[in-house]
């Protein structure tokens, strides 16, 4: 039942229960990407598990989003139930035996795995914009943010130092609306307000250092297994646009960070991306196209990319016309949505003459599914009705203190769980404010000094003000009298002194020396008459 290169991923049912074969998944296509689909409860979340089982087993890393919290008993063996063997029975999967699978664990919040972070520079300012759903104005007045940080060699790491750039922007916005365009301080207003928004919703814990390394979640066990990284998202759903930008970050990080390998035999990693409708919703075209330019492209990196989702139409076609392998659980049609949803679904399919598609998907049981793969040449299968295998791990979510113990053990423990804070934009435009208000204060005290030196020279250029060169202090620092001051002192107390005579002859030689004037006078004026 089981071959080498090959996924097996159940058995095909034909009408007449004759010619029943398995159906696999070609490691060396698993590259071109895939498609799961189907309505709540038909088992997306169990095909989902024994795909990663199988590429652990393979060799090849896996990276999955446990929305729900059932996925994480893949890191549990499995345990004995009457409908798994009876499942196992009913496709001739012999020997059907329960296994454990290495699991890393993680958690952007750090509660239910390892810390996972990324810095701003790393997001950069796209994808930054849409988890912040900005307008166009305020995307540009970023872009020009992330630019000034880069022409300065300020690093974005954490989000205030976002908040400190756009401080620094807007009280500089004259000055580089001359150099960048216009930068409206009201434009600046918003992404801050959109900041504190972001960070309520649980982003400062995502923003951070040490940042995630892609090499982290492509490990592989001693024993030539792949990790299968689990990212806790049962809380992370609450905060929808942020789960989409994270994973669509992390895909963008793969294409960037791996290099070209071509078409190889089996896949460097295979990337699950469960409520894949989530990043699609009301994204803008320029992210529609960014999705499809790294589906088309990473193929050649050896990343294989399964988008997981109810409706087929959650996914944009540039998008589905990429995914070469497609596994349709059961969908329902009551409504016309729903109706073109299917029909949507069933033509995607190669035809097979034995049954209709449209009237099997909606006739599909829990745990059964259409199944097309890519065969030799890249060529899809003719679609074969199958039932899915049953998973070797636990079936259901494993207990808080197993998912501990798992931690303990985990490759990557102590590694993501302490932050680190170095020297980023925040603290260069710290310090450079810091700087110049002591420069603008030691400005201040010079200017001050000088006009005390001023005033002072001044002052003792003034008449009057000569007589106290001579002044000196006592040993209590109180300023004595002036000798020259003291000469005047005891000239004004001896004329205080003077005797009634000495007195008297003053007074006596006043009245003298005014009468005489006065004879002067008549006598110069009588000589002036008579001339006349």
């Amino acid at each position: 039942m089981l071959q080498d290169g090959k996924i097996y991923l159940g058995t095909s049912r034909n009408p007449d229960d004759s010619n029943n074969k398995g159906e696999y998944l070609d490691l060396g296509y698993a590259n071109r990407h895939g498609l799961i689909t189907g309505a709540t409860g038909t088992g997306k979340t169990v095909t989902l598990q024994i795909l990663a089982e199988s590429f652990a087993n393979a060799g090849v890393p896996v990276f999955c989003a446990d929305v729900k919290g059932d996925l994480s008993g893949i890191a549990a063996i499995g345990e004995y139930k009457d409908f798994l063997e009876k499942r196992a029975t009913t496709i001739g999967l012999d020997p059907y035996e329960f296994q454990e699978f290495p699991v890393i664990f993680w958690d952007l919040f750090g509660e239910k795995g390892h810390r996972v972070r990324t810095t701003l520079s790393e997001m950069g300012p796209l994808l930054l914009a849409r988890l912040m759903e900005m307008t166009d104005a305020q995307e540009g007045v970023l872009n020009i943010a992330f630019k000034i940080a880069d022409e300065n060699g300020m690093a974005l790491l954490d989000m205030k130092d976002l908040r400190a750039l756009l401080s620094y922007m807007s009280e500089h916005s004259q000055e580089l609306s001359g150099m960048y365009g216009n930068v409206a301080k009201q434009s600046i207003g918003a992404i801050q307000r959109d900041l504190l928004v972001l960070e309520q919703q649980g982003a400062e814990q995502f923003f951070g250092e040490p940042a995630l390394k892609i090499s982290d979640i492509m490990r592989t066990t001693p024993d030539g297994r792949g990790a299968i990284s689990v990212l806790a998202a049962d809380k992370l759903m609450m905060n929808p646009r942020l789960y989409g930008t994270f994973l669509l970050w992390l895909l963008s990080e793969l294409f960037e960070e791996l290099p070209e390998v071509g078409d190889p035999d089996q896949p460097r990693l295979v990337f699950f991306f469960d409520e894949a409708h989530l990043l699609f919703d009301e994204a803008p075209k320029a992210l529609i196209e960014r999705v499809e330019q790294v589906v088309r492209l990473i193929r050649s990196k050896g990343v294989g990319v399964f988008f997981v989702t109810q409706n087929p139409l959650d996914v944009p076609e540039t998008v589905l016309s990429q995914l070469g392998n497609r596994i349709q659980h059961a969908l329902r049609a009551y409504t016309p949505r729903e109706q073109k949803a299917v029909k949507t679904a069933a033509d995607t399919f190669r035809p097979n003459p034995d049954f209709d598609c449209f009237e099997a998907i909606t006739q599909l049981g829990v745990g059964e599914a259409l199944v097309s793969t890519l065969e030799s040449k890249g060529v899809p299968s003719i679609v074969q009705r199958t039932l899915i295998r049953p998973p070797s791990s636990r079936l259901g979510p494993i207990t808080d203190s197993e998912r501990k113990k798992t931690m303990t053990v985990s490759p990557v423990a102590g590694l993501y769980d302490e932050d680190v804070d170095r020297n980023s934009a925040f603290e260069i435009l710290r310090k450079r404010a810091e700087d110049a208000a002591k420069a603008e204060e030691d400005k201040r005290r010079r200017e001050e000094e000088d006009d005390e030196e001023l005033q002072e020279s001044r002052r003792w250029t003034l008449p009057g003000f000569g007589d106290e060169d001579d002044d000196d202090y006592d040993d209590r620092g109180r300023k004595k009298s002036s000798r020259r001051r003291k000469k005047s002192t005891r000239s004004r107390s001896h004329s205080g002194r003077q005797t009634v005579a000495e007195a008297a002859m003053k007074s006596a030689a006043r009245s003298i020396a005014t009468s005489l004037g006065r004879a002067l006078v008549r006598g110069i004026l009588g000589s002036l008459k008579k001339g006349f």
